[in-house]
């Protein structure tokens, strides 16, 4: 009874997840039509923000693709996409600075951002092996194994609950700089707040499926080893 309702619960937030990506691009294709006061490309407003913060040795780099943006800690290199690298819109100053936060928190070395490189070999391990103890052991009733599956998996969601926060931060840092540095004029912060909490809702959706995910594995476990 408990599993079935969890499993409906499962459903809804995989709907959220798809009304939040749904969303994010939404969000994105609105702003990118919008230019900044300033005139300032994706490009331009991550290197004035690196410089500002010392961070002359980060470059960044132009990568294909739509919503690729990322910054690669272990090269400590800041990767937009190209129509971000590229326009002078909301949407792209938005998310290269949001990039931009992310090797500030590494140049600074917060908390959250340290635990989470910290966790992924092992959760990079983890997420892969779960899903075939799990399948394994609820096909031969083996509930060792859906144990140790669960164990696994919660690797995986602990992962995903840390990074909320560093994406939550990330986006703080950027929209309060983008202001201070006058990246953006004043009237301009409502879309950028609309471009980064529209991301940031995809990260919460995906926490929370994995989050139900877990509880009902757990519920299920535990029914059957009563």
């Amino acid at each position: 009874m408990y599993s079935d309702w969890m499993f409906i619960l499962i459903i809804i937030a995989f709907i959220f997840s798809l009304w939040a990506q749904f969303r994010v691009k939404g969000t994105f294709n609105k702003w990118t039509k919008v230019e900044t006061s300033t005139g300032m490309t994706g490009y331009d407003a991550a290197r004035h923000m690196l410089d500002a913060n010392g961070l002359h040795d980060v470059p960044i780099e132009p990568v294909r693709g739509t919503l690729s943006d990322h910054y690669d800690p272990t090269k400590r290199v800041v990767r937009l996409s190209e129509p971000v690298y590229y326009e002078r819109s909301i949407s792209a100053v938005s998310v290269a600075c949001h990039e931009v936060g992310h090797a500030i928190q590494h140049a600074e070395h917060y908390p959250m951002l340290v635990a989470r490189h910290k966790m992924f070999p092992v959760v990079n391990f983890a997420s892969g092996i779960a899903p075939f103890l799990l399948i394994a052991g609820f096909l031969f009733n083996a509930m060792n194994l859906v144990g140790i599956g669960i164990i696994f998996f919660s690797c995986a969601v602990a992962f995903q609950l840390v990074t909320l926060p560093v994406e939550f931060n990330a986006s703080n840092r950027a929209r309060q700089l983008m202001v201070q540095e006058g990246y953006i004029a004043n009237n301009e912060e409502r879309g950028v707040a609309k471009v980064l909490n529209a991301a940031a809702l995809t990260y919460v959706a995906a926490a929370l499926i994995s989050l139900l995910e877990l509880i009902r594995y757990i519920m299920i476990f535990t029914s059957n080893r009563e």
